[in-house]
């Protein structure tokens, strides 16, 4: 069994952890400085705490899933304590051009590039893991996961594959999501919300039917406008218009501050339009 070091437990993490606990695995988190929930999160997948030179020290490879943003000062933490000829996989999604600043800087590791697919794997849910870079430690990846509910594929050994492939979809599936939410904003302002549901519901599955989804769109806008901005990297260095991902993320900056806030559709449409409440009242 390995020992796995999970940098850090939020909610994708944690529930890997705890599917990697319960195939008999050790998981290794470093509490400091991280949140109360994050200590709940981690209680209850079983993970130990451990000091981070201590969970350097014991690790077998490292699974980084944080937030975008900290994917790069995470990496830089790891190398400046070391970890030398172990696996670091790097599973945030990040622009490809990212991955590779933190396989250099972690040139001592073996750095695997990977990305998630998918919820959480709790509640009978799925999500596959894809894996580009080295081969072999690819292969390891792939045993560790082997009896959860986690899937993994490899799509080869050129590191980027998987960032690439996770911000393709992202630029994607949650842009539509953000479009969906401001198309029904504007009908909502214009009172014709009602018909608009009409229009969608008439045509295959559309997010726009899925209004109950607009506030959860916004609590996690915190999350989804650092991925998009790794997008829009994705897009331009292909070439390719990045102006709808980059709108996107000046769009969900609108609710900076409703970061996992229990709203409902009218208060998230609200925050949308800029018509904030006053401070401590919903």
């Amino acid at each position: 069994m390995a020992t796995v070091g999970l940098m850090h437990p939020g909610s994708m993490g944690a529930a890997f952890g705890a599917q990697l606990v319960a195939r008999g695995h050790t998981v290794l988190w470093c509490p400091k400085d991280r949140s109360d929930s994050s200590f709940q999160r981690a209680t209850q997948a079983g993970l130990e705490a451990a000091a981070l030179p201590a969970l350097l020290a014991r690790a077998d490879l490292l699974l980084s899933l944080c937030p975008p943003d900290a994917a790069e000062d995470v990496a830089g933490q790891v190398a400046e304590h070391g970890f030398d000829d172990r696996t670091y996989i790097e599973a945030n999604a990040i622009a490809p051009s990212r991955t590779h600043r933190i396989a250099e800087r972690l040139q001592d590791s073996v750095v695997l590039d990977a990305a998630v697919v998918g919820s959480p794997p709790v509640g009978g849910k799925f999500p596959t893991l894809y894996l580009s870079g080295p081969a072999r430690p690819a292969t390891e990846a792939e045993e560790l996961f082997a009896g959860t509910d986690v899937r993994t594929r490899f799509l080869g050994t050129d590191i980027g594959k998987a960032s690439a492939l996770k911000l393709a979809y992202s630029s994607y599936q949650k842009v539509s999501r953000v479009l969906a939410a401001v198309a029904y904003a504007a009908a909502d302002t214009h009172g014709v919300a009602g018909e608009l549901l009409e229009i969608a519901a008439g045509r295959s599955r559309s997010y726009l039917v899925e209004t109950d989804y607009i506030p959860k769109t916004a609590a996690r806008a915190w999350r989804w406008g650092p991925e998009l901005a790794d997008a829009s990297v994705l897009l331009a260095e292909a070439g390719l218009p990045d102006s709808v991902t980059r709108a996107a993320v000046e769009t969900l900056a609108r609710w900076d501050g409703d970061k996992d806030a229990p709203l409902d559709v009218t208060e998230a449409l609200s925050a949308l339009r800029g018509e904030r409440a006053p401070d401590g009242q919903r």
